[in-house]
């Protein structure tokens, strides 16, 4: 019995940070079930290419050296362009055409660097666009990470986004969020929605709003308490595991200590859901028929936009797909909801 009925999907995923590889370094990669290297020429310029050397299948990122604008492997030197072609074998006087590396298109945008995957090697057929907030320093903290490691389907994790109800049982929130609207078009969803806060002085009226382009990358705008953005990123290290990267920016408030503070356990809180969401998405079945109330969110219309970014298809012959493994929850102290709401649950 398999866990998911999904192969990977196609889009655009975060790999990591411009940081995270310097100028003519290389770095081993793992996703979408693939091993890959990830390296920047003398021009700063950054690449991400299948990790085998198609001579002796020596790893690329493990040990390949950047040589101007070409990577050459540390088993016998051969050397690779950014366009993956052999451009060189030190002891011999040809090179081999047919040995080829597959190569990746890659942006580096809004402090990110973002990988373009599609199994039959389509180019990409939409682009990330750049986000305003975390391209003004003059009015936005910088940028703030998180990541997560995730035991499930990049599908079952994304569908959380219009499943409002779950708010009130596994975050504890005293009311859940009203979905305002949620409109697909194309590889992106625009979902506008209304949110009430608690804090210790109150509830607060608040918003989140969320623009999804494809499976790998979302913008989502918290507004009330203080206006928090967050480029949420998900990338498929196989069919059934993910990794989830949050990258957070928060408007100035005019004090640098105020602005750590209440940036600081706004982000705490967000990313302090994903941990709570964690065991539901890591221990449950894909119901290819799930038994819905009349007040669920729009979980067809996510299903079908969902359904695109699978180039192979999906054949679904089983009913339910159940997990392998059991994943417990972590302890954590009380929330924020915890603390100034009401149980959920008797």
């Amino acid at each position: 019995m398999s866990r998911s009925p999904f192969p990977i999907p196609y889009g655009w995923f975060q790999v990591g940070w411009p940081s995270d590889v310097a100028v003519g370094e290389s770095k081993p990669l793992r996703y979408f079930g693939r091993h890959l290297v990830w390296w920047r020429d003398e021009e700063g310029i950054a690449h991400v290419q299948d990790a085998f050397c198609p001579h002796l299948g020596a790893h690329l990122g493990h040990g390949g050296k950047v040589v101007g604008c070409e990577l050459a492997c540390p088993f016998h030197g051969w050397r690779f362009d950014c366009e993956g072609r052999n451009t060189l074998i030190p002891y011999s006087e040809r090179t081999n055409g047919k040995a080829r590396l597959g190569t990746y298109p890659v942006v580096e945008i809004n402090g990110l660097t973002m990988v373009w995957y599609h199994p039959d090697g389509a180019e990409p057929l939409w682009e990330i666009p750049e986000v305003p907030e975390f391209n003004d320093s003059a009015n936005f903290t910088p940028m703030v990470t998180r990541e997560f490691h995730i035991h499930a389907p990049w599908q079952d994790i994304a569908e959380n986004g219009v499943d409002s109800a779950h708010f009130r049982y596994v975050h504890n929130t005293e009311e859940v969020p009203v979905l305002d609207s949620y409109e697909t078009d194309g590889p992106r969803t625009r979902m506008r929605s209304t949110q009430k806060f608690p804090t210790p002085q109150g509830v607060v009226d608040g918003r989140i709003d969320a623009d999804q382009y494809g499976p790998g990358f979302a913008v989502i705008r918290f507004t009330g308490i203080v206006d928090t953005y967050l480029m949420g990123c998900n990338i498929p290290i196989s069919e059934n595991e993910c990794e989830m990267r949050f990258n957070f920016c928060v408007r100035k408030l005019g004090d640098d200590k105020l602005n750590s503070t209440v940036g600081d356990a706004f982000v705490e809180e967000v990313s302090r859901q994903v941990r709570e969401d964690r065991p539901i998405w890591e221990n449950k079945a894909f119901l290819v028929r799930p038994a819905l109330a009349d007040t669920d969110g729009p979980f067809t219309k996510f299903r079908k936009w969902a359904s695109q970014f699978y180039a192979e298809g999906v054949e679904m012959d089983q009913l339910v797909y159940e997990p392998e493994d059991s994943f417990p929850a972590e302890e954590m102290d009380l929330s924020a909801s915890q603390r100034y709401g009401s149980a959920p649950i008797a």
